[in-house]
C-alpha cells in the first residue's frame, strides 16, 4: 500500500546521483570493472547519507511510519537509478523494445512503502513472455551490486505465469504478491500483474487467505509465548505488534479488495475513531521499531532490557513517582499493544457480518454462521449464536449498564464463547461504566460470581479486560493494566500477572495441579473463606507502581473495595491482610535458616492462626507459579512445605519443650541404633564426631547416608570426598563435601559452583570434632533425567576436590568458565547489608543484595571469611538479576557480632564487594590479620564444641 506520490528530495538528490552516474559511464566507458567500483562508491555514499539524513529527521520529528516511509523511497530511488544504469550503460538496452523489458517490484513490508533501518527488502523480478538474453545478467548485475552495498535481499525472478501459478499453492507467496508495489522498468507487466492477481487469485477466495492469515497469527502468538503482555517483547511479531497489524491490512486488501485502509471508514468497518486509533498505534510501533533498528545497527525486532532504558529515553519519557521512565515507556508500548487486539476484535466482527452477508455456510472461519441464534434461559437480553453470546439488541448496555456485567457472567455460566460483534459492542459502550454502576450491588455481586467461578475464572476475567471491563469497573486495576517491571524477575505485565495467579488457584482447587502442589491441593477444599481468597489473589499486587510498598497500599486498597464487593468486615481485614503480608512465606522460606527455632517463632507470630497460614501458603504458590515459567520448582515447593508443617506444629501447640541439650542428647542416642551393622564402638567414635547443630538439624537418613560416605572415605584413605545425590520432585542437586576444616572453604566450594554454571540455592556447614568439615550444597536441577543430572554432579564435585587438592586454582576456573550475562548490564541494583540479631537466638544473622554475578557468592564468603566469621548456613535466593542471600554466622568463638564498629565494618566490606569495587581494606592489612588461600595447610578453623 505505498504511495507513489510521496516524494523525499532532503534525503536523496536524485538528479544529482544520475548525474554521477552519467559521468561514471562516461570516464570507464571501456573499463567494465572500474566502473562498477566507481558505481558502488557512489552508490554507497548516497545510501549512507540519505540514511543518516532520515535518521536526523525522525530524531527531530519522532514519526515512526513517515521515517519508514522516507527510508523505502531512499530504496526506491537507488534502485530505479541502477536499473536505468545498468540496461542504458552495461547492457544498451536503453532502446529495448517495451514487450521485453522487466519490470522490478517490491514485496511484502516493502511493498507497502514503508521500510525499517535494518528490514530486508524484498523484490521481485518480473520477466516478459519472450524475455531478451540480457535480461537475467542485468537482474544479477543489480543484485551484487545491491549487496555489495550490505543490503539484505530477498528476491524472486518470475514470470507472470509463474507468479499466478505458484500463488494458488503457497499462501505466503500470495501474500506476498498481494502487497506488490511497481518501482521500475515495465509498468505495463507490473499493471498486468496486478490485474491478474486480482482476476485470477483474489476473486472468490476470500474467506480461505483469512482462514489462513488468521490461522498463522495464532501460531505466531503461540510460539512468541502466546501473551502480548511479555516484558520482552516482540516489535513486529509479537501479539499485538506490526504483523498482528500488517495481517489486518492483507485482510482488509484481499477480501474488501481496497487499496488504501482509510477506505474501512467508509464501508462502516472501523469507525473514525477506531481508524485513528489504528493509524496511532501504527506509528508508535514504527517508531519504537526504528529506534530499535537505528540503536543497535541491525533487524532487532525484540525490545530486550538493554535497550529499553535508551529507548524510553529517546521517546522522551521521563520518571514519574512510583513509575521509572522506562516503565512508563513499555506501559504504554503494552496499552498500544491492547489496542491492536482490540482493533483486530472490531475488525473481524465486520468480517463475520459481511461473510454471513456474502457466502452463508462456508465452512472454516465462518461455519457457525449456519447456527441459528436461540434464547439463554434467564435473560432476554443475550442470545446464543452458535456457541457464542450475542446481544438481543444493539442497546442492551445503554438500556441497563449492568448488563456489561451481566454479559460476562451469563457467559461463563453457560459455558459460551463470545461473538466479536459483543465484544465490538462492550467495548465501545465503556463510558457506561460510572461511579453509580460501580457502586451498583447487583452489578458488584455479579463480579465476585465471576471472580469465584468453579469454571474457568481467568479467560471471563481476562476477556473483561481486554474488552476495558474489568479496568473501567475497578479504576485501581485500571491503573495496573500492562504495567511492567523493570527486572528480569517478572516476565508479565502486572495485570497478566494477576490474571494468571487466579488462574493457578482455579486450576489448584479444580484437583488440576495435585502433582506439583500436593500440599496445598490437600489443604484447599478446607479453607473456609474462599471468596476472601480468591479476592486477595485477584489484588495481591494492585497497588504496584505507587510511590509506597506495594503490599501496604494494596491492603488500604483492599479495604476500600472489598465491602464494595459485598465482602463483611471480618473477610475484609482477612484480605487486607494476606495481602500486606503476600511477600512474607515466600522470602523467610528462601532467605531464613528453617531449622533455626527463632524463624518458626517469628514467623508464627506475624500469622497468627492456622486458617491464615493455609490461606498465606496458597496465595504465595500461586504467586510464585504466575511470574513466568521456569520461576517455580521443587525446591521452593519443598522450603515452603517445610516452613508450613513447622509453623503449624508451632501454632497447634504440638512444638517440643524439651531443652535443646536433652534433644541433641535423643538425636545421638537415635543416630547410634540406626547404624545397626556398625561395632558399638565404632557407632561411640562416630556420634562423638558431631556437635548439636548437626543433630538437631539434620535428619535421621541424611545421618545415615553420611555416616556410611564418611566411613567409605576413611576406609580409602581419602582427605578429600563428595558425594552426590539427586531429587527429581524437587528439582534440585545434593553436593556432600568432606574436607580438612579450612576458614575459606564455602568460597572454594561456592567458586567451583559458579565455574561450572551451577546454582546454589542453600549451603549447611557442619565441622567435626576431629577437624574436617561436612558441607552440604543444594543446587538447582539442569536436567531432566537421573542419570545426565548425576554425571553433571559428579563433575562439579570432581572440581571441587581438585581446586580444595590444588590441581587447579580458583580464580583461573572462575574466569575461564564463567562471564556476566549482558542482559543484567542493564539493570542496577543498589547493595544493601542488614546485619540482625534478633532473627536467632544463637547467630548473626547477614543479609546481602545486589546485582548478581558469577562467582559472587564466592566473593561474599570470601569477606565473611577474611572477617573472621564462621558460616553456619548460607540461603541463596534470585529474584532475576537480583540476588539476596542470608548468611547465619558467628565469631571465632561461636558467639554473635555485637559491636556496632565491626558491624559497620562488614556492611562496608561487602557492599564494596557486590558493588565490584576494589577491597582497600583488604589490600592495606598485614600479612597474618586475613585469612590465607586455600591450599595452606596451617589454616585450620577452630572447632567448637557447645556446652
Amino acid at each position: 500500500m505505498g504511495r507513489q506520490d510521496i516524494s523525499f528530495p532532503e534525503i536523496l538528490d536524485v538528479a544529482a546521483l544520475r548525474a554521477k552516474c552519467d559521468f561514471i559511464a562516461s570516464a570507464h566507458a571501456e573499463q567494465r570493472e572500474p566502473m562498477r567500483q566507481a558505481l558502488l562508491a557512489a552508490f554507497k555514499q548516497a545510501n549512507v547519507a540519505g540514511r543518516a539524513k532520515a535518521r536526523e529527521l525522525f530524531y527531530a520529528d519522532g514519526a515512526g511510519i513517515l521515517c519508514a516511509e522516507r527510508i523505502s523511497w531512499l530504496q526506491d530511488q537507488l534502485i530505479t537509478v541502477l536499473h536505468d544504469f545498468v540496461l542504458n550503460e552495461i547492457f544498451d538496452a536503453a532502446n529495448a523494445p517495451p514487450a521485453s523489458r522487466i519490470a522490478v517490484a517490491a514485496v511484502g513490508g516493502y511493498g507497502r512503502g514503508t521500510l525499517a533501518p535494518g528490514s530486508d527488502i524484498d523484490l521481485l523480478f518480473l520477466l516478459p513472455v519472450k524475455k531478451a538474453v540480457w535480461a537475467e545478467p542485468a537482474i544479477e548485475f543489480m543484485l551484487y551490486i545491491l549487496w555489495d552495498l550490505g543490503f539484505k535481499v530477498g528476491h524472486a525472478t518470475r514470470t507472470i505465469d509463474e507468479c499466478i501459478r505458484l500463488s494458488r499453492a503457497d499462501m505466503t507467496i500470495r501474500t506476498a504478491i498481494l502487497e506488490t508495489r511497481y518501482i521500475c522498468g515495465s509498468e505495463t507487466l507490473s499493471a498486468e500483474l496486478e490485474t491478474r492477481f486480482d482476476h485470477e487469485i483474489v476473486r472468490n477466495t476470500g474467506p480461505d487467505f483469512i482462514a489462513a492469515k488468521l490461522a498463522e497469527r495464532d501460531e505466531r502468538h503461540r510460539k512468541a509465548g502466546d501473551t502480548r503482555y511479555l516484558v520482552e517483547p516482540n516489535v513486529k511479531e509479537g501479539k499485538g505488534g506490526l504483523r498482528d497489524l500488517h495481517t489486518l491490512f492483507w485482510i482488509a486488501k484481499y477480501f474488501y479488495r481496497l487499496k488504501d485502509t482509510a477506505d474501512l471508514v467508509k464501508l462502516g468497518v472501523l469507525s473514525r475513531q477506531e481508524y485513528q486509533l489504528f493509524q496511532k498505534a501504527e506509528d508508535f510501533l514504527w517508531a519504537v521499531r526504528c529506534h530499535m533498528h537505528f540503536l543497535t545497527g541491525k533487524a532487532e525486532e525484540r525490545l530486550s532490557f538493554d535497550i529499553q532504558r535508551e529507548i524510553a529515553e529517546a521517546l522522551g519519557y521521563h520518571d514519574h513517582p512510583g513509575l521509572s521512565a522506562v516503565e512508563r515507556f513499555m506501559k504504554h508500548f503494552f496499552l498500544v499493544a491492547k489496542d491492536v487486539g482490540d482493533l483486530t476484535r472490531i475488525f473481524c466482527a465486520a468480517l463475520e457480518d459481511q461473510q454471513a452477508k456474502d457466502a452463508p455456510g462456508i465452512s472454516g472461519i465462518i461455519g457457525r454462521f449456519t447456527h441459528r441464534s436461540r434464547k439463554i434461559p434467564g435473560t432476554l437480553d443475550f442470545v446464543d449464536d452458535g456457541g457464542r453470546i450475542a446481544l438481543a439488541s444493539p442497546d442492551v448496555f445503554k438500556r441497563d449498564p449492568v448488563n456489561l456485567l451481566r454479559f460476562f457472567h451469563i457467559a461463563d455460566i453457560n459455558g459460551l464463547e463470545f461473538h466479536p460483534a459483543a465484544l465490538r459492542q462492550v467495548t465501545r459502550s465503556l463510558s457506561l461504566i460510572k461511579p453509580a454502576l460501580r457502586e451498583n450491588e447487583e452489578a458488584n455481586r455479579l463480579f465476585l460470581s465471576i471472580l469465584t467461578s468453579r469454571r474457568k475464572p481467568e479467560l471471563i476475567l481476562r476477556r473483561m479486560n481486554e474488552a476495558g471491563v474489568l479496568g473501567r469497573f475497578i479504576p485501581d486495576f485500571g491503573k495496573i493494566v500492562s504495567m511492567m517491571q523493570f527486572n528480569m524477575y517478572h516476565h508479565y505485565t502486572v495485570d497478566e500477572h494477576l490474571l494468571r495467579t487466579v488462574d493457578v488457584l482455579s486450576r489448584i482447587e479444580g484437583g488440576i495441579e495435585e502433582e506439583a502442589h500436593p500440599l496445598v491441593a490437600k489443604l484447599m477444599p478446607g479453607i473456609e473463606e474462599r471468596e476472601a481468597l480468591y479476592v486477595a489473589v485477584l489484588l495481591h499486587d494492585i497497588a504496584k507502581g505507587r510511590p509506597e510498598n506495594h503490599s501496604t497500599a494494596g491492603a488500604k486498597v483492599a479495604r476500600k473495595l472489598c465491602p464494595r464487593f459485598g465482602l463483611s468486615p471480618k473477610q475484609t481485614e482477612l484480605v487486607a491482610w494476606l495481602i500486606e503480608e503476600h511477600l512474607l512465606m515466600s522470602m523467610v522460606a528462601q532467605t531464613r535458616d528453617l531449622n533455626d527455632r527463632k524463624t518458626i517463632v517469628d514467623f508464627a507470630e506475624r500469622v497468627q492462626s492456622l486458617d491464615r497460614l493455609k490461606m498465606l501458603l496458597v496465595l504465595t504458590v500461586c504467586d510464585i507459579r504466575a511470574v513466568g515459567p521456569g520461576v517455580w520448582n521443587g525446591w521452593k515447593g519443598q522450603l515452603l512445605r517445610t516452613l508450613y508443617y513447622e509453623t503449624e506444629l508451632l501454632l497447634s501447640g504440638g512444638f517440643s519443650e524439651l531443652s535443646r541439650k536433652e534433644r541433641a542428647a535423643h538425636a545421638a542416642i537415635m543416630l547410634g541404633e540406626a547404624l545397626t551393622d556398625w561395632t558399638e564402638k565404632e557407632r561411640d567414635d562416630y556420634v562423638r564426631l558431631h556437635y548439636q547443630p548437626y543433630l538437631l538439624t539434620v535428619a535421621l537418613e541424611d545421618q545415615v547416608r553420611h555416616a556410611r560416605f564418611i566411613r567409605e572415605a576413611d576406609a580409602a584413605d581419602k582427605a578429600l570426598a563428595t558425594m552426590v545425590r539427586t531429587h527429581q520432585f524437587h528439582a534440585i542437586t545434593e553436593i556432600t563435601v568432606l574436607s580438612p576444616d579450612h576458614p575459606r572453604l564455602l568460597t572454594v566450594i561456592a567458586g567451583a559452583c559458579a565455574a561450572a554454571g551451577a546454582n546454589i540455592v542453600d549451603a549447611q556447614i557442619f565441622t567435626t570434632s576431629d577437624g574436617r568439615a561436612l558441607d552440604t550444597i543444594l543446587v538447582n536441577r539442569e536436567f531432566a533425567v537421573d542419570g545426565d543430572e548425576m554425571r553433571r554432579a559428579g563433575s562439579i564435585g570432581k572440581l571441587i576436590e581438585d581446586v580444595l587438592a590444588g590441581r587447579k586454582r580458583l580464580p583461573e576456573v572462575i574466569a575461564s568458565r564463567t562471564k556476566v550475562k549482558k542482559r543484567t548490564k542493564a539493570f542496577t541494583v543498589t547493595p544493601e547489608v542488614t546485619i540482625s540479631n534478633t532473627l536467632s537466638n544463637k547467630f548473626t544473622v547477614i543479609e546481602v543484595e545486589g546485582l548478581d554475578r558469577p562467582g559472587l557468592l564466592s566473593e561474599i564468603t570470601a569477606v565473611l571469611s577474611d572477617l573472621s566469621l564462621d558460616i553456619a548456613s548460607a540461603h541463596i535466593t534470585t529474584f532475576g538479576e537480583k540476588v539476596i542471600d542470608t548468611f547465619y554466622v558467628t565469631d571465632l568463638v561461636g558467639q554473635k557480632v555485637t559491636s556496632e564498629n565491626r558491624q559497620m565494618n562488614i556492611a562496608a566490606r561487602l557492599k564494596a564487594v557486590m558493588a565490584g569495587e576494589g577491597d582497600e581494606a583488604r589490600d592495606r592489612m598485614p600479612s597474618g590479620i586475613i585469612a590465607p588461600p586455600p591450599g595452606v595447610s596451617s589454616a585450620q578453623r577452630t572447632t567448637k564444641a557447645e556446652t
